[in-house]
């Protein structure tokens, strides 16, 4: 088994500097050129880190706990997840995972991962929202994934929902719709009132009137079909944001009984880039990515960041749709979506 002292002895450094580099310690302390050099003969050696060593060095177990509302049951759980791990090996974690139903459960399962005495808690949301921090997870170092800490203390990541209903209005004004519609949610979340807000900014930064007749708030199934229905023969709108992608589908649906063909009659852009119904969809629709996989990564480095009390190196993070915000606020982080084209933009490029 590798040894940190035959590391050093290979290079003619220091055990401590070895120590530094391969604990993820080296920022600012020891030369990139050297911290390269070391890791490349870790690599090379084929050394392993003694988990249980370090647990009694530093009093860290090197276990983060993931708390989740019903995050881990929805489609889109998996690129949280599997951001979050990989952040977490990248740093020499690991994670353990637990999906809670109501506080009585999530307190329960709070307990049981302090048992194992974790480092530090992500908790995550089902979707964008203000929450209260729960006492039982106070004093722990801990991060929001798709959330806003109500009292403003802790870290946490968002997507940049206003950006999002900018950039898909921008992108219909380009393909060179006049009448553009907003088909968004009846429930009060933040994505509503910031996508549409975004939505607003960009139709006044083109000159283009804002009507209220031209946004409406639907449901679900029939009745929703129906108000898209009548949204079309009333105000005739030749481009459609709509807040998700399954809101899309009754534009779809709506200009397929009218004889229009989007794409060539009319543009819609989505939201979410839902891998079943922005694929199937004909054609293709033009749909803003939610950073799941970025909202998960991001939140981990941070966490990383506050239990060791240091700079955390990106540079070497896979690459992404999106962009991550730096490390250390200001919070909320906003992730900047991208928009992914398809075919649903008259006269629009596609990817």
């Amino acid at each position: 088994m590798t040894t940190m002292k035959q590391i050093a002895k290979e290079l003619g450094v220091s055990v401590s500097s070895v120590s530094l580099v391969l604990n993820n310690r080296d920022h600012g302390r020891i030369k990139p050129t050297t911290a390269k050099q070391i890791r490349q003969t870790a690599e090379r050696l084929g050394y392993q880190p003694n988990p249980l060593a370090r647990s009694l060095r530093t009093s860290k177990t090197g276990l983060l706990g993931f708390i989740s509302e019903d995050v881990a049951t929805t489609p889109f759980a998996g690129g949280i997840i599997q951001g979050a791990q990989d952040a977490a090996r990248a740093s020499g974690y690991i994670m353990l995972t637990v999906n809670a139903k109501g506080a009585a459960e999530e307190e329960e399962d709070v307990a049981a991962l302090r048992r194992y005495g974790v480092d530090g808690f992500l908790y995550a949301k089902m979707y964008n929202r203000v929450t209260t921090i729960p006492d039982y997870l106070r004093g722990s170092p801990i991060v929001l994934v798709d959330a806003t800490d109500a009292d403003g203390v802790s870290p946490s990541v968002e997507p940049d929902e206003y950006l999002i209903g900018v950039d898909a209005t921008n992108a219909l004004i380009r393909a060179g719709a006049k009448r553009i519609a907003y088909i968004g949610c009846q429930d009060p979340l933040i994505a509503q009132r910031e996508r549409s807000r975004g939505y607003r900014q960009a139709l006044k930064d083109a000159g283009i009137p804002i009507l209220d007749s031209m946004m409406i708030k639907v449901g679900d199934n029939e009745i929703a079909l129906r108000d898209v229905e009548r949204l079309f023969d009333d105000e005739h709108p030749d481009g459609f944001f709509c807040f998700n992608d399954a809101r899309a589908w009754y534009v779809y649906e709506s200009a397929a009984r009218r004889g229009l063909t989007v794409g060539r009659d009319i543009s819609v852009v989505g939201v979410d880039n839902h891998l079943v119904l922005a694929q199937t969809m004909t054609p293709r629709l033009s749909t803003v990515a939610l950073p799941h996989y970025e909202m998960g990564y991001w939140a981990v480095s941070q966490l990383v960041s506050n239990i060791r009390h240091e700079h955390i190196n990106m540079n070497d993070m896979p690459e992404t749709l999106a962009s991550l915000p730096p490390l250390g606020g200001p919070y909320p982080a906003k992730i900047h979506c991208p928009l992914i084209y398809k075919e649903s933009l008259v006269g629009g490029e596609t990817d």
